[in-house]
């Protein structure tokens, strides 16, 4: 029983096709947002709620928009309803939000290197990325500087 050159061709072909669907499934998946829910869930770490967030969670509130504003947070941390809406309540009210040290956080690069020193460089990856902006790549990258 041999394979003919035309029944090859389409083996081969369909065995191309297969192999393009898997990478472009897996490059999908990759390029996804990571999951800020799984990057900070350590029992009393919040994730970062950057200036810009809180600049647009101020304004939706001005707006009488709050459910959009927690809908933002929750989109934007990876947060809870109960976590996100008290995030949101905080801002309205102008008090700070909910797990920031008093008296500021100090530094980014001070913060990391905290967070790193404690064995969480996946959380000390979305601060960097939740307060400058950056991608992964160079969150990490940076991370892994300091």
């Amino acid at each position: 029983m041999s394979i003919g050159n035309p029944t090859f061709v389409i083996v081969l072909i369909v065995l191309v096709v297969a192999v393009l669907v898997v990478v472009v499934v897996l490059a999908a998946r990759a390029g996804a947002r990571p999951s800020a829910q799984l990057a900070w869930r350590t029992p009393g770490m919040m994730p970062p709620i950057s200036l810009d967030l809180q600049d647009r969670v101020r304004e939706l509130c001005a707006e009488d928009k709050k459910i959009h504003a927690i809908k933002l947070v929750r989109e934007e941390t990876g947060l809870g309803l109960k976590e996100a809406k008290t995030v949101v309540d905080a801002l309205e009210a102008g008090r700070p939000v909910p797990g920031e040290r008093a008296g500021g956080h100090g530094d980014l690069a001070s913060r990391v290197r905290e967070l790193k020193a404690a064995g969480r460089t996946e959380q000390a990856i979305f601060l960097v990325r939740g307060e400058t902006g950056m991608g992964q790549d160079e969150a990490e990258i940076f991370v892994n500087a300091l």
